[in-house]
């Protein structure tokens, strides 16, 4: 099983190969239909349903299955009821403080599931979420600009701190479309990580076991450190 990084989008073919998991880990469980928790944040119930139908739609074009969809507010912090009994765990996107925030209280949990083989699916905030260190914001490193403002997730200062831990690599997401690629160029520069990965919209990174797959229309920037400064080259797709 594997952990599937998506940088945005919203092409089926970013979720087909985590349904497909979900269904096989559930195939183990003799389950028919795999169950796959999603985890949601929602200023307001209009747009808690509004993300709900999004995701649910999606998940069942690609496959039969049955979304167990939690929504809660920035802020609040999901409960264990989130990772019952489920085939796949999905973390969608938004603020990425307010998820990392929203699975404090799970992340032993989660490592223990998904170091258990459960597939785990991170949608933008919860592809950068999944790191070990991850870079959850900000566009500032000291007075100096590396990113958009608008790119910051509500801080100014580039801010990293303990993620999920579920891959080793520091996360930015919608690299091409949003300029993020330069933030975890200058993070790594300044040594607040060593090196990672920018995923394009429209793009997956899929990580197994000992193994690292792209797929989608974009690509994936891989940033790192050496003697002679910083590389960048790309995974491809």
């Amino acid at each position: 099983m594997s952990i599937h990084l998506v940088g945005g989008g919203w092409s089926e073919d970013l979720f087909r190969h985590f349904v497909v998991e979900a269904g096989s880990r559930a195939a183990g469980a003799a389950r028919v239909i795999p169950r796959i928790g999603v985890l949601l944040l929602a200023d307001d119930e209009a747009s808690g349903r509004e993300q709900s139908d999004r995701y649910r739609s999606m998940l069942l074009s690609i496959a039969s299955c049955s979304p167990v969809i939690t929504v809660i507010s920035d802020g609040s912090e999901a409960t264990s009821d989130l990772l019952s009994d489920i085939d796949g765990l999905l973390i969608g996107g938004g603020l990425t403080p307010a998820y990392l925030e929203a699975v404090t209280g799970l992340v032993d949990e989660i490592r223990l599931l998904v170091s258990d083989g459960l597939p785990y699916l991170g949608y933008s905030a919860g592809a950068a979420i999944a790191a070990d260190a991850a870079i959850i914001g900000g566009w500032l490193i000291g007075e100096v600009p590396v990113c958009a403002e608008e790119t910051g997730e509500e801080l100014d200062e580039v801010t990293v701190v303990a993620g999920l831990g579920l891959v080793d690599l520091a996360i930015d997401v919608h690299a091409a479309q949003w300029g993020t690629l330069a933030r975890l160029i200058a993070s790594t520069e300044a040594e607040l990580v060593d090196g990672g990965v920018a995923i394009d919209e429209e793009t997956v990174l899929i990580v197994g076991d000992g193994t690292l797959r792209v797929e989608g229309l974009g690509s994936v920037w891989r940033v790192t450190n050496s003697t002679e400064g910083v590389l960048v080259s790309t995974l491809g797709s």
